[in-house]
């Protein structure tokens, strides 16, 4: 590959009490490790999103440019009564034509056992109505709480586990995100 693939890692909520935060910021860094990848953290803190949908004063040209920029996306979102959160729905509505046919990876995180099985499969739906291609290779996070330290790290009893389906999910998202890249600009 002649240049790197950027893959936006997107966290999900702004909730002050947020757990997700850990484990979307040790996607984020597990990436920065990768061969020929280069990742942007996207904190949904960081940016502004008045309004609602894709109207030009909705976005933040931030973000914007991000997109723009971004061979494929990798959201880390929570699961909030059985859904994912309106911060995330808010932050991706902001943008449409700088998705299509990028691929996303998601992965689920919560505070109970399921690991936001029931907001990852919420969002794929949203995305997929987004122009972006969803892998099939979801990392899941119960008991977020316990999972990771408060460095981010996960916990050593359960470090094996997530980077293998870490590794997996971007496994898959790089060589989608390169097939798509090469479709898009041929």
């Amino acid at each position: 590959m002649s240049e790197n693939l950027i893959i936006a890692v997107l966290a999900g909520t702004t909730r002050e009490q947020r757990q997700s935060i850990k484990a979307a910021r040790y996607v984020a860094e597990f990436g920065s490790h990768l061969d020929d990848v280069e990742v942007i953290f996207v904190d949904p803190k960081d940016f502004y999103f008045p309004g609602d949908g894709n109207d030009p004063e909705g976005k933040d040209a931030r973000y914007t440019e991000i997109t723009a920029r971004a061979d494929a996306f990798f959201i880390v979102t929570p699961e909030y009564n059985h859904s994912f959160p309106g911060t995330l729905k808010r932050m991706l509505d902001s943008e449409l034509k700088n998705y299509i046919h990028k691929p996303v990876a998601i992965a689920g995180a919560s505070n109970g056992n399921w690991g936001g099985v029931r907001a990852v499969e919420a969002l794929v739906l949203t995305v997929r109505e987004m122009g972006l291609a969803v892998t099939f290779t979801s990392p899941y996070f119960p008991r977020v709480q316990d999972t990771f330290s408060d460095d981010n790290r996960p916990v050593e009893d359960q470090k094996e586990r997530i980077d293998k389906s870490i590794a997996s999910a971007y496994d898959e998202l790089i060589w989608m995100a390169q097939a798509l890249k090469t479709a898009r600009e041929g």
